[in-house]
């Protein structure tokens, strides 16, 4: 039967005392061995050394096409008085890689003799002992040693070691992990349509996730059946498993201080609590537990946190028994695009996207949840912010943690600002025509882009201003925001905005009127962002006060945010534009058709992935593709609007 006892966190670690408490409870490394054919062992790590069994070349040959002599003889040869050889006699001919004849030790390169009948051939100058020659051992000499005790063999190391004469090799065995998802909400993958999936179930992911990040380490995994939440199921589970080849275990989910959470309890029952919660975030329910003197983690269920736990908990103690140390993580320096708030006492993961814009990396945070596994797909790197600090100003020097080659960086068109589904078709299009180029695009409202250009931290922005005076867009904002840069003010398209509602409108919605109705759920876009501003205009224009719309503070920072509002039933209505309502099957009640265009800095509108990226949306491939997704006008889309400077 299910027990419904909260877990309480007690005397949450620090990751570094965590780190210490595992290290020391599990200290011994790896004692399993098992002897592999040398084909076999590429990425195994070596249990002994390894010597090699023959020389390499284990004769001397040829390097060069040409003719084989004995140095000696060839001494004296000059322009002025050429040496004449015979064929059978003084050298014999030889190709790259043969034995070189006996009494030989030097080639003449077929290049430097001149025939002068079928046997005979002169040259104008002498070679040296060894000239073109691979000596035996050159490159091997049996019995010297290829590669010491717990050394990772790559595939050029397999090259190396059949060339040495090796067969087999002995290497640590692959620590084997057992993972045991749980979750009554969970469903396998393979067995449901995404379409019939029920509400309050999800598709188990973790196991796989974190199954491959083992075997990425070294090791191999046992993936147990979903579980249960159900404490006697997990325990009855965990015990059943045939752990005799388990070296350590991961329960996953059912390990935060929720009353649904049994991973605690299970591992109490049958083992011991070695922590209980760990001051980071992502990963803070996480637990460290000892069964039958073998590690076990009872991981967080949200993706990011399990990450986030293995990498800093798990990884460390699969790596220790390979005798392998922890991959060095290489740093750069880069600038945050807006402040970063962190809480006192938590070490905090931040994943960002980064780009170059002008000389400086610039960083753009991800969304920051648990639950947000593209947050990690998407991300270039990590920010950690310590315990000790509440958090990092924007434009200020941090370092951050690169998870992607910094080449590809270099070739990042960082775009801040407002939100549009056609920035996908862009990004998409540009990795069509580009190997190395990518767009990166941060969604922080109109304003939020504007203040980005205007210090320096994007290549381009978005936005849809509306200029409640005149009914113009963005011009005028840029005048006041921008007055001292030089920009293009390049149009991207006009799109219809409205009102987005659930299929088959069920509260009748028929204009902005109805969101003061007592019965209506609004989901509103973020302050700064032109919907806002647009909404906000509107209802000053019908005399409708904020306060009185139900869910005015709620807010989204997407289109596509807005629309999963209403067809989750989170909401029911929310403005945002057509395309979004479309996109997610949705109705849409029209507003207003606006225009939609792009803010590029003179000193990058010559740039090549900008030409690139202009080139893109122009093109008539780009206009058919988006107006497919619906509720948009390129009719103008790629001209030139207003430059000033």
């Amino acid at each position: 039967m299910s027990s419904h006892r909260r877990n309480i966190y007690l005397e949450k670690k620090t990751l570094a005392a965590a780190r210490q408490v595992i290290f020391d409870n599990f200290p011994a490394g790896p004692a399993a061995t098992e002897r592999v054919p040398v084909t076999e062992s590429v990425e195994r790590i070596l249990a002994e050394p390894v010597f090699a069994g023959i020389s390499s070349p284990n004769f001397h040959a040829a390097a060069m096409d040409g003719v084989a002599v004995k140095a000696a003889e060839t001494f004296g040869a000059s322009e002025s008085d050429p040496l004449q050889l015979s064929i059978g006699r003084e050298a014999s001919y030889v190709n790259t890689g043969h034995i070189m004849p006996k009494g030989t030790d030097a080639v003449i390169m077929i290049e430097q003799i001149n025939l002068v009948d079928n046997d005979r051939f002169e040259i104008e100058s002498p070679v040296y002992p060894w000239q073109n020659v691979r000596k035996m051992g050159e490159d091997i000499v049996e019995t010297e040693l290829l590669f010491p005790r717990n050394h990772r063999i790559t595939p050029y190391c397999l090259g190396a070691l059949i060339t040495a004469g090796i067969s087999k090799v002995l290497v640590w065995k692959k620590p084997t992990v057992l993972i045991i998802p749980t979750g009554s909400e969970l469903v396998e993958h393979a067995d449901a349509d995404p379409q019939d999936l029920p509400a309050g179930q999800i598709f188990e992911s973790n196991s796989h996730m974190l199954g491959k990040v083992v075997e990425a380490c070294g090791g191999a995994y046992i993936r147990h059946d979903i579980v249960t939440d159900d404490t006697g199921a997990i325990r009855e589970a965990l015990e059943k498993a045939d752990t005799t080849g388990v070296d350590l275990i991961m329960i996953l989910g059912g390990s935060s201080a929720g009353s649904e959470d049994y991973a605690k309890a299970v591992i109490e029952d049958v083992g011991t609590v070695l922590v209980h919660g760990v001051t980071m975030m992502p990963g803070k329910p996480v637990i460290v537990g000892e069964i039958n003197r073998k590690p076990v983690f009872g991981m967080p269920g949200y993706p990011v946190s399990a990450i986030i736990a293995f990498e800093q908990l798990v990884q460390p103690v699969i790596l220790r028994m390979l005798n392998q140390p922890e991959p060095e993580t290489r740093k750069i320096e880069a600038r945050p695009t807006r402040k970063l708030a962190s809480k006192l006492g938590v070490e905090e993961f931040i994943r960002v996207k980064l780009g170059k814009v002008a000389d400086k990396i610039v960083a753009t945070p991800l969304p920051r949840g648990a639950g947000s596994i593209t947050s990690f797909t998407e991300a270039d790197g990590i920010i950690r912010i310590p315990n000790e600090i509440e958090g990092l100003t924007e434009d200020a020097p941090v370092s951050v943690d690169l998870l992607r080659p910094l080449s590809s960086i270099y070739h990042t068109i960082v775009s801040v600002g407002s939100h549009d589904n056609t920035l996908d078709t862009i990004a998409d299009m540009i990795r069509g025509k580009s190997s190395q180029a990518t767009l990166s695009s941060s969604h922080v409202g109109s304003m939020g882009g504007l203040m980005a250009i205007k210090k320096g931290l994007c290549h381009m922005a978005g936005t849809h201003l509306l200029d409640t005076s005149d009914g113009s867009y963005n011009i005028s904002y840029i005048k006041r925001y921008l007055p001292e840069r030089a920009v293009h003010l390049i149009h991207l398209v006009k799109r219809d905005q409205g009102l987005i509602v659930s299929a088959g409108n069920p509260k009748q919605i028929g204009d902005i009127n109805d969101l003061g109705r007592p019965d209506v759920r609004f989901i509103n876009r973020q302050a700064g962002s032109g919907t806002r501003i647009l909404l906000d205009y509107r209802l000053a224009q019908l005399e409708l006060a904020p306060e009185h719309i139900y869910g005015y503070s709620n807010e989204e920072y997407t289109h596509m945010a807005v629309a999963v509002a209403v067809l989750s039933g989170a909401a029911d209505v929310g403005l945002g534009i057509q395309a979004a309502a479309r996109a997610l099957n949705l109705e849409f009640i029209p507003v207003v058709t606006e225009s939609y265009d792009l803010v590029i800095p003179d000193e990058f509108i010559d740039s090549p992935y900008i030409r690139l990226l202009l080139d893109i949306i122009r093109s008539q491939d780009f206009k058919s593709r988006v107006e497919a997704l619906g509720g948009y006008h390129v009719d103008n889309t790629g001209e030139l609007i207003w430059r000033n400077g």
